[in-house]
Formats: structure tokens, C-alpha cells, sequence
């Protein structure tokens, strides 16, 4: 007795044989419930993308040193000692906060100095003019001698020049008065201290150092047999502990080899604003020494277990087959990050996007 039979019931000829809807009710029901017809269905829906063949650079990769662009010890531009430290080392400073004060007593009277020689350069000045003005009235109506409005004219040239000097020495005092107030030049950390409170200072006598970790750059020495290709292409980029790439905003190569080594030092300037970087920090970073063309595929498409990688190929029989593959390096196109595949995997076959869903269906 077969399926039919039962459905029909004929295993008992008692039995009333089944209406033909819910006979056709029944059939549709083992139709969508069979598995092949289920993993057809589902394959048909699963997301897929061609492995295609891509230009890609060539990267020669080396080790890097970072630093920071900024980096500034503050020193002293005045003497005095010490009044007051703001700021210790690991504390972050905005820019033109204070860092440090220095007693202000001299400064402060060489000032009020500067206002009061100011003050008395003024009065000379108006009482110059006004008798240069007499002398020229009485000039003209030939009253006095030339002698006596060459001396008019002189004095008032020379009330003149001693307002500037004034002038020229209250700037200085001003100058010297902030010089008692360190400011930082630049946000960022402090990560020297040099004074304590009540030590003296002379001009050049340095204060604190710091850093900027907004500006960062990565210090590279590659060797003579590349240098030229590096030259050539310009490109690079910094690998982040996190495998992220970061494109070299511009790249400086210095002119001369160093005899012990035979390389040349390059630096890699980076975008501002990364994340994760500290100086003195050791990173990977590559150079583009040349162009390849490899075989690439959406870095979604692939699936790891543990140390192994492999794909999902969807062939053209709707069959899904987990494929180990051999992993090269990523990139953005930028859209889509890119997994380059060294083996495993033949141009124009599909692969699926979703590795989860794929291994679903094939079990």
C-alpha cells in the first residue's frame, strides 16, 4: 500500500474516499515541506556575489615609529622665579591656557616706568607743538630769524621720536609682563615637568613639554632597493592595531641615504583626528611599490572557524559547497571592503554574502 492509498484511504474499503480539495490541500503541503524543494526556494533568495579579478597595488611593508608633529618644550622668556604651576605631567592643556606664572614685581614697575615715560613723552610732544606754532606765526611775519624756527622745527621732531621711544618701551614692558604668564602654544598633554615652585629662572630655562595627539606622523626607514619605486607611486598607508588602513595624507622622503644602513627615512603624515595612536607607539605601515591583479571577493562573503577560512560557492545547480580559501589582504573600493583570495577560488564563480544563512541551508 502507497502513499496514494492512505491519502485516499484505500487501505480500508470501508472508508469514504477524501474530497479532491483537501486531497489537493494534503499534496501541497508535502510539495513545500519536501527538502529539496525547501533548499531550492531558499538558495534562490540567498544574496551572492562573483569573485572577480581586481588591480590592486603592490605593497612593500615595513615597521614604523610614531611621533607627533607637535611637540614643544616651553621655556622661560624672562627671569623670575617660579610663582605658580598649573599644570603636571599626563594633564591635558587647551591651547593659550596657563602653565605657569613667574613672580611679576620687576615687570610690574618696569611697566608703570614705560607708562609714566609715555606720559611725559605726550607732554613734550604738545608743548613742542604749540611752540612751533607761535614760532611759525611770528615766522611769517618775519618777526623772528629762520635760526629760531629751525629750533622750533627741530624740538618738534625730536618731542616726536622720543613719543615713539616711549611708546616703543611701554610695548616692550607690556611684552615682558605677559612673558611672566606661560601659555601653552597648542592643545595637548603635558608630558615633561622641568621647575617646581620658587625656582628661579633665566630666559631659555625650559618649563614644561608637551605634545598634540590630533597631528601624528609615522617614521619609516626603507631600503636603497625600493626607494625609487616609492618615489615613483607616492602612496601609503598605516595599519591600525584593529586592522584598519589608513590612507598617508602626504608623504616626505628624505634626500640622503644613512651610510650604516643604507635606507632612507621616510615620514607618513596621517589624518588628524585618529584614534588609538600614541607616540612612540610601533605600527605596520606599507609603501606602493606596484600594481597586481588578483582575485577579490566581498570580505562579508567569508567565514572564519577558528584559524580556517573558507566560502560558501553557490553553483549553478543551486548546490552550496563549503570551500576553504586561502586569505591575502583587505581593502576598500570604496564602497565595499575587499578580501583578496590567493587560493581556493576560481574567477566568475558565486559566492554567498551570507555565510550564516549559507551554511543554514546546506545543513
Amino acid at each position: 500500500m502507497n502513499w496514494s492509498q492512505k491519502i485516499y484511504g484505500l487501505s480500508n474499503p470501508s472508508a469514504k474516499p477524501l474530497s479532491r480539495d483537501l486531497t489537493g490541500v494534503i499534496l501541497l503541503c508535502v510539495a513545500l515541506f519536501s527538502p529539496a524543494a525547501s533548499a531550492d526556494s531558499h538558495t534562490a533568495s540567498l544574496a551572492t556575489a562573483v569573485a572577480t579579478e581586481d588591480t590592486v597595488s603592490r605593497e612593500f611593508r615595513l615597521d614604523g615609529i610614531v611621533e607627533a608633529v607637535n611637540r614643544t618644550t616651553v621655556s622661560a622668556q624672562t627671569s623670575g622665579a617660579i610663582k605658580e604651576v598649573l599644570v603636571d605631567v599626563d594633564d591635558f592643556v587647551e591651547q593659550g591656557a596657563m602653565i605657569a606664572r613667574l613672580k611679576d614685581t620687576a615687570q610690574q614697575a618696569q611697566l608703570k616706568k614705560a607708562k609714566a615715560g609715555l606720559s611725559e613723552a605726550e607732554s613734550q610732544l604738545a608743548q613742542a607743538e604749540d611752540e612751533f606754532k607761535r614760532t611759525r606765526d611770528v615766522f611769517e611775519k618775519k618777526v623772528v630769524s629762520k635760526a629760531k624756527m629751525d629750533e622750533a622745527t627741530h624740538a618738534l621732531s625730536a618731542a616726536r621720536a622720543r613719543l615713539d621711544a616711549a611708546k616703543a618701551s611701554l610695548e616692550q614692558a607690556e611684552e615682558e609682563l605677559s612673558h611672566t604668564r606661560i601659555l601653552a602654544p597648542y592643545s595637548g598633554f603635558v608630558t615633561e615637568r622641568h621647575v617646581e615652585v620658587g625656582e628661579s629662572v633665566q630666559p631659555g630655562k625650559p618649563l614644561m613639554t608637551g605634545v598634540s595627539l590630533n597631528t601624528l606622523r609615522v617614521n619609516i626607514d626603507v631600503p636603497q632597493s625600493q626607494i625609487s619605486k616609492v618615489r615613483e607611486y607616492g602612496k601609503g598607508y598605516v595599519y591600525l592595531d584593529g586592522g584598519e588602513r589608513v590612507s598617508v595624507e602626504q608623504m616626505t622622503i628624505f634626500p640622503i641615504a644613512d651610510r650604516a644602513s643604507n635606507t632612507f627615512k621616510v615620514r607618513l603624515d596621517l589624518p588628524e583626528g585618529i584614534q588609538g595612536l600614541f607616540p612612540g607607539m610601533f605600527v605596520k605601515a606599507s609603501l606602493v611599490t606596484g600594481e597586481k591583479t588578483e582575485l577579490v571577493v566581498p570580505v562579508a562573503s567569508v567565514a572564519r572557524r577558528s584559524e580556517v577560512a573558507a566560502v560558501y560557492v553557490v553553483e549553478d545547480d543551486a548546490d552550496i559547497r563549503f570551500r576553504h580559501v586561502r586569505l591575502g589582504r583587505t581593502y576598500s573600493d570604496g564602497e565595499t571592503v575587499m578580501q583578496v583570495i590567493l587560493s581556493g577560488l576560481e574567477h566568475g564563480e558565486k559566492v554567498a554574502l551570507d555565510p550564516v544563512e549559507a551554511g543554514t541551508i546546506l545543513m
